[in-house]
C-alpha cells in the first residue's frame, strides 16, 4: 500500500465517459439560444469546469442573461433530453472495490453541480464507495484549490497524505495549489502532453493502470 490514505477522484473523463453527451448538450443548447456554437474542441477543452466558468471561456462576447439561457437549456437537455450513454471506463467499478478494500478514503471533486453527481451515484451505484465529495456550485471551480482543502479539512487528512486522480491541467492545478499529489489519466479530454507540463506524479493510460499504480506507486 502506498503512503497515500485518501484518494480524490474527478468524475467526467476519470470514472465516466461523459465527453460526448456533454458536447452533444452544449451543442443543442446553444442551438436552442440560437447564437453561434464555439466547436467541439472548445467544449471539450472546458470540460471540468464548472458552468460558469466554461462559459466565461465559450461564450466572452455574450452578456449574463443569454449565458444563463444557454445554462437551463443545457441543464434540460443533459438531466431530461438527451440519451446519449455515459458509461463507467473499464475497470472503475473494481477498482474501487479494491481500493476500498486497501482502506483507502475515497472522495470526489467534480465540475458537475451537486444535482448532476447525486444522479449519476445513484445511476452507477457507486456512491458507497465515496466518504464525501465536492461540486463546483457548492464551492470554488476547479483549478481553485477549494474543493480539494474543504475534503481535507472534512477528512481531517493532511495534504501530504492526498492525492487527486484527473484527467485535466484543471485537476492537477488544483492538486498541486492545494499541496496534494496529483495523478494524471491520458484516456480524458486533455492531451498527454498537456499533462504532462503540469508535473503529476504520473500519467496512466486506463483505469486498472490507475488502480496498479496507486497501490504502487
Amino acid at each position: 500500500m502506498s503512503g497515500y490514505e485518501l484518494i480524490i477522484f474527478d468524475w467526467d473523463g476519470t470514472l465516466m465517459d461523459s465527453e460526448a453527451k456533454i458536447v452533444n448538450c452544449f451543442r443543442k443548447a446553444v442551438a436552442d439560444v440560437e447564437i453561434s456554437y464555439p466547436g467541439d474542441a472548445a467544449v471539450r477543452n472546458i470540460i471540468g469546469l464548472g458552468l460558469k466558468e466554461a462559459l466565461d471561456q465559450l461564450l466572452p462576447d455574450f452578456d449574463q442573461p443569454t449565458r444563463q439561457q444557454v445554462v437551463e437549456r443545457y441543464r434540460e437537455h443533459f438531466l431530461h433530453q438527451d440519451e446519449t450513454e455515459m458509461p463507467l471506463f473499464e475497470g472503475v467499478e473494481e477498482g474501487l472495490k479494491e481500493l476500498q478494500s486497501e482502506n483507502y478514503a475515497l472522495a470526489i471533486a467534480t465540475g458537475k453541480a451537486r444535482v448532476g453527481l447525486e444522479r449519476v451515484l445513484q445511476q452507477t451505484r457507486l456512491g458507497e464507495f465515496f466518504i464525501t465529495s465536492r461540486c463546483a456550485d457548492e464551492a470554488v471551480s476547479k483549478p481553485h484549490p477549494r474543493m480539494v482543502l474543504d475534503i481535507l479539512a472534512e477528512t481531517g487528512v493532511a495534504a501530504a497524505r492526498a492525492i487527486v486522480v484527473g484527467d485535466t491541467t484543471y485537476d492537477m492545478q488544483m492538486a498541486h495549489r492545494a499541496g496534494t499529489d496529483a495523478l494524471a489519466v491520458c484516456y480524458g479530454v486533455h492531451e498527454q502532453q498537456r499533462l504532462q507540463a503540469e508535473q503529476p506524479k504520473a500519467c496512466v493510460e486506463d483505469f486498472d493502470s490507475v488502480i496498479s499504480w496507486l497501490l504502487n506507486p
